[in-house]
Parts: C-alpha cells; structure tokens; sequence
C-alpha cells in the first residue's frame, strides 16, 4: 500500500514511531562514543573514532527521519513543529554565542559546556510545541 493512500493518523503514527527509534539509536551511539573510551576501550583511538562516525551516520538517518515526519504532519501540525523548531534555533544561535562569549571573557567562572545549550535547545522545543499546540485548541 503506498503511503499517499494511508490515513493521515496512521501515517502520522508511523513516522513518529520511525522518528523515535531513529532518535533512540542516536542516543545510544552518542552515549556510547561519548563514554566508550572511558568504560569499554579505554584510550583505543581507532574505536573512538568508529564510534563517533557510527552516531554522526546514525544523526544523518535521524534528521532524515524527521524530514519524513514534518512531511507527514498536516498543515496545522507542520506550523506547529516549525514554529517551535524555528525559535529553539534562535534562541540557540543567541543564547549559545552570549554564552560562549561569557566563558571567553571570563565573566563566567566555569567552561560553557555543550550539553547547556543542548538542554536549553529541547526545553525550548518542548515549551514552543506545547505553546503552538494550545494556541491552536
């Protein structure tokens, strides 16, 4: 059955059930090229670098997945998903180069880390989907 001929809902279902297992692989090879070294292969370098070449091919699949997904959504849902996107995007471009520019000055007394602007990226999505979502009730 091809997938124009698919109800909306049960397409929807299906790229989001493909999203997530996408964006769980990609949590998993992070995880593992992120603390690999210091747990299973301590200082191999050639298996550090599989690792990170494994999660970066693992997060093309995942933004792929997600181009599918947008795809997918009807017209209500893509504003949604794009509006929040879009202000996660700028508030990280923003907030990340303030950030940096704090640590680089020494305004800051610790290093400006990635996974700080990686949260604030998902909280942002988060509260821009559950805000466009309640707008549009």
């Amino acid at each position: 059955m091809k997938e124009k001929s698919k109800p909306r809902a049960e397409l929807t279902k299906k790229n989001t059930i493909n999203l997530a297992l996408w964006t769980g692989a990609w949590l998993v090879t992070m995880a593992i090229s992120s603390f690999g070294s210091l747990l299973l292969w301590e200082g191999n370098s050639l298996l550090s670098g599989l690792a990170i070449l494994i999660n970066f091919l693992v997060g093309i699949g995942m933004i792929f997945a997600n181009i599918k997904h947008l795809k997918g959504l009807d017209e209500l849902q893509r504003k949604i998903q794009l509006e929040a996107m879009g202000i996660a995007l700028g508030l990280a471009v923003v907030a990340g180069l303030a950030y940096s520019s704090l640590d680089q000055t020494n305004l800051i007394s610790y290093n400006a880390e990635i996974s700080h602007l990686v949260i604030l990226i998902g909280i942002t999505y988060f509260a821009g989907v559950l805000i466009g979502t309640s707008r549009y009730r």
